[in-house]
């Protein structure tokens, strides 16, 4: 995984046009190209990033042109969205791997706020929870951002209210501290979390994808530590809920803390209503020891009646060795164990399986299971983002990949 902050060119020459209006003083009050809309620069520049936010009103948005901001940014009851302003490199929001009083680059606290084209990097904080963003309270949603070398990537406080959506992200880079437990992802009891097209790696010794949210939808991820990886569980819904895990890779490097990939109810608060739903993903144990790719603890659940959660596990591939291992009721139908060397290329990370597999067109139909459409609609594209699949499916494969 690369750690820089470049993206493809994006309307490079409007950018271009927007900068020269403000350096040249065409833009009164550095007011951008369209209502409601600010530009703002790294320090220096014309209008500062907290200068634009003093002007900005509810329902506006806040563009930042390339270069690096200083952390310590508090959104207290905003409806706003702030964005890299299109070019080839994104904003950098540092912290320089220092620790401080401050326990992130960025607090939202309340409100409505979209994230977009933004890296977040290097935070530190003195009680060793420093996030690149943190929540506390609110709707955060984070669109195509990087956090690299954060000690929490993106961290959501206890607000049974509050929701986090991400898109078609990067988190990796955990610093290598032994013993602080560093989550990329790591969410408190909220209402909800939904992330999608986005990408997992280069943990160490904590989770990849820590969450406590009463509903969980994670769905077309690559979550995966690499083969040498050191993270513990790669996705940790420890207190159960609704959890939907579709069409993502999970992958657990040889180094790991901890034997399970995928850990459900794996702390004593769960919530009144349980149901996993694990459907369409790729497993990838690269150690040479047994791994769970799915492990539940019962005794976690409500009693009545005991381990009461329902878990539904169909079409996965279990790559290398381990168990499906529920430690509940449910159904658990086209799950398919395979090696390595059964896959594409496993070496550069195409993780389908090749035609002529014998696991090829093996799972079961999921157009119907109890009402609903389970029949995977989308896949993980490389580096972020999803990609819709064809209608009209004769057979499915397991595992993430249908091409």
């Amino acid at each position: 995984m690369s750690g820089g902050s470049s993206r493809g060119p994006q309307r490079r020459a409007v950018l271009l046009g927007l900068q020269g209006l403000l350096l040249g003083g065409g833009l009164a009050a550095g007011r951008a190209h369209a209502q409601g809309t600010w530009l703002a620069g790294p320090e220096g520049s014309a209008l500062t990033l907290d200068d634009a936010l003093r002007q900005a009103r509810d329902g506006d948005t806040v563009e930042l042109l390339p270069g690096n901001y200083r952390g310590g940014l508090v959104l207290e009851q905003r409806r706003i969205t702030l964005r890299g302003a299109p070019g080839d490199k994104l904003p950098v929001i540092k912290g320089d791997g220092l620790a401080g009083a401050a326990r992130a680059l960025w607090t939202v606290r309340g409100g409505q706020v979209t994230l977009q084209n933004l890296e977040f990097r290097g935070a530190r904080s003195s009680d060793g929870s420093g996030a690149g963003v943190r929540l506390d309270g609110g709707e955060l949603r984070v669109q195509s951002c990087n956090f690299f070398d954060n000690e929490h990537g993106i961290f959501a406080s206890n607000d049974e209210a509050a929701a986090v959506t991400i898109d078609d992200s990067v988190i990796g880079l955990a610093p290598k501290v032994v013993g602080g437990l560093h989550h990329l992802l790591n969410i408190g009891r909220i209402a909800r979390l939904v992330v999608s097209g986005s990408r997992f790696q280069q943990g160490f010794e904590g989770h990849l994808i820590k969450t406590r949210a009463r509903e969980n939808r994670i769905h077309h991820n690559f979550i995966h530590d690499g083969e040498r990886g050191g993270a513990s569980y790669e996705l940790d819904i420890a207190n159960g809920g609704l959890a939907s895990v579709l069409g993502n890779v999970i992958g657990q490097g040889s180094q790991s803390q901890n034997p399970v990939l995928l850990g459900y109810a794996t702390e004593d608060r769960a919530w009144d209503r349980n149901e996993l739903l694990v459907v369409h993903n790729t497993f990838i144990n690269h150690g040479w020891l047994p791994a769970w790719f799915v492990r539940v603890i019962g005794e976690h659940l409500p009693a009545n009646p005991p381990g009461s959660a329902r878990v539904q596990a169909f079409n996965n591939l279990l790559v290398g060795p381990g168990v499906l291992w529920p430690a509940a009721r449910g159904n658990f139908n086209g799950n398919r164990h395979a090696t390595r060397d059964m896959l594409r290329d496993a070496a550069t990370y195409a993780f389908e399986l090749p035609a002529g597999s014998v696991w090829r067109g093996s799972g079961v139909d999921l157009r119907n299971v109890d009402g609903r459409d389970l029949s995977p609609q989308a896949e993980f594209m490389w580096p972020v983002g999803t990609r819709e699949l064809r209608p009209g499916f004769a057979s499915w494969t397991p595992g993430a990949f249908q091409r």
